[in-house]
């Protein structure tokens, strides 16, 4: 029994591509990137956002007690210059005019943390609840 192979059998069969190492690695890939990408944790915060899906009305009347920080650490409240241990009495007395009244502090950019956080500390023993931080 003897075979013979003619050209255009040899040709055929040199054109052919096997595909199946190639299919072999993409799914090998594939496989891959499934598993690694199930065990990537996104990095956030956690947000507590408020209750109420309405903005708050702020009554006209109502008065701010206004914290203003200036660049060198100055306290000025009520457009008077305060000195850093009597922020908590004049918040107090503030306070005690205008119950309602919340506290917001404007530091500027270039003051100390420190003293944004005196003027918070003394707002809270003052016994104020609603203390914001504003921007200039």
């Amino acid at each position: 029994m003897r075979r013979i192979f003619g050209r255009g059998n040899e040709e055929e069969s040199d054109e052919q591509i096997n595909l199946t190492p190639m299919l072999d690695v993409v799914f090998i890939m594939l496989i891959f990137f499934i598993v690694t990408a199930t065990f990537v944790k996104e990095v956030g915060l956690d947000v507590n956002q408020p209750e109420d899906d309405k903005p708050k009305t702020v009554d006209p009347d109502k008065k701010s007690i206004v914290v203003r920080i200036t660049n060198r650490d100055r306290i000025i409240i009520a457009q008077r210059d305060v000195d850093f241990r009597s922020v908590r009495a004049n918040i107090e007395r503030l306070h005690a005019e205008n119950p309602e009244a919340p506290v917001i502090i404007q530091p500027h950019q270039d003051s100390k943390t420190e003293t944004m956080i005196h003027v918070m500390d003394s707002s809270r023993l003052a016994g104020v609840a609603n203390v914001s931080l504003a921007s200039n």
